[in-house]
């Protein structure tokens, strides 16, 4: 024998006692999270939107300046970015295999969704104070 013990054992025998990461749990339930209040702010915006069918420019601006309607949309706005971020994280931790590509990747996308948040969280935020 070549001195490998390793050789014969079995996969699943290599793979005992490894046990997980300890970070997917945590990621699938701020995805699941992320989700939820998307779908929850989501119907609140779909409704809202509804409502204003029709309406001039200064109606509009007058319902989303209201302090609970920003509030959803701004709520809407970060949970869309975070979703996002988590569901490409997922995508390039499983189809980008180099290491250095797979780094500049994940920070790409984190600063692409945060300035996109930023920048949407501002704009409401302009619109509310009426500057």
């Amino acid at each position: 024998m070549n001195g490998r013990h390793d050789e014969l054992r079995t996969p699943l025998k290599r793979a005992r006692h490894w046990g997980s990461a300890k970070d997917g749990v945590h990621h699938f339930i701020w995805q699941r999270a992320s989700a939820i209040a998307i779908g929850l702010s989501g119907l609140w915006l779909f409704a809202v939107a509804l409502s204003m069918h029709g309406t001039d420019f200064a109606s509009v601006h007058a319902r989303v300046a209201d302090p609970i309607n920003a509030s959803m949309l701004v709520l809407f706005l970060l949970s869309v970015f975070w979703h996002a971020r988590l569901g490409l994280q997922v995508v390039i931790e499983d189809y980008v295999h180099g290491a250095l590509s797979a780094t500049v990747l994940q920070l790409l996308t984190l600063l692409v969704c945060a300035l996109a948040a930023i920048a949407s969280v501002l704009a409401v935020l302009r619109i509310v104070l009426g500057s």
